[in-house]
């Protein structure tokens, strides 16, 4: 199940241990046999062959993300992000009762999801919403307090980094107590710490949302570092009170 000629791009971090790693795991805890891999491999041919950038979440992240659903029993998972759909096609395939709400912006990249999330069977239990991510929200947060749409139980924001607060705070709004909210890509390679990062825009959206959430009463957060066959990044994960 690991992608070792996935992430091929010079900005990662990588490093042979930890690609044989997620290897040797993925090996014996996801192996080929398992019934939703080739739907995600094939996820990930459609999408390199359509012109999609190599920047979704590798097989351990999405795992585990399909697992907190798991974990929480969550039955609405909301994301910020969609890409090709891998993320989503792993949440909703290892968890049979969940509907997840994606938000993508690019036109290109949606079509690409949902022609993935129709390869995959899961075209009912997956919705590909295009627009723009703080103007879909606003609408998803009107149908949530109109009681139109349920409260949501998990939360993936991996999007555009300069939005990170703005789609924290909403997806606070609309979900449930004890939710899970989980902003991807704010370690980035330990930039955080860094006077001149490299990736100035991405930091900037990073120490804002991890600033903003610190200050926040309505949640309790961590972020945690990771490395593996992508590269050297980490994740923040918020639980709503």
């Amino acid at each position: 199940m690991a992608t070792s000629n996935t992430f091929t791009s010079s900005m990662y971090e990588q490093d042979p241990r930890w690609t044989q790693v997620d290897e040797y795991t993925l090996e014996h805890l996801h192996p080929a046999s398992r019934p939703n891999h080739a739907a995600l491999a094939n996820c990930l041919e459609y999408s390199k062959n359509n012109g999609l950038r190599d920047i979704s979440a590798q097989p351990t992240v999405s795992k585990f993300l399909a697992l907190q659903c798991r974990l929480a029993h969550v039955k609405h998972v909301l994301e910020m992000g969609t890409l090709g759909g891998y993320t989503a096609i792993w949440i909703a395939s290892e968890n049979p009762e969940i509907k997840v709400t994606s938000i993508e912006k690019d036109s290109g990249c949606a079509n690409v999801a949902r022609a993935n999330v129709a390869s995959a069977g899961l075209s009912e239990r997956i919705e590909v919403i295009e627009g723009v991510g703080t103007e879909v929200l606003a609408g998803l947060l009107s149908q949530v307090e109109d009681g139109q749409l349920p409260r949501f139980g998990l939360t993936f924001i991996d999007a555009d980094k300069l939005n990170n607060w703005n789609y924290f705070d909403l997806a606070v709004k609309m979900s449930i107590p004890g939710a899970c909210i989980i902003v991807d890509n704010v370690v980035l390679k330990g930039q955080i710490v860094l006077e001149e990062p490299e990736e100035k825009e991405k930091v900037q959206g990073a120490k804002a949302v991890i600033e903003a959430v610190g200050r926040d009463t309505r949640v309790d957060a961590v972020v945690l570092q990771m490395v593996g066959e992508k590269n050297y990044d980490g994740i923040l994960m918020a639980v709503v009170k």
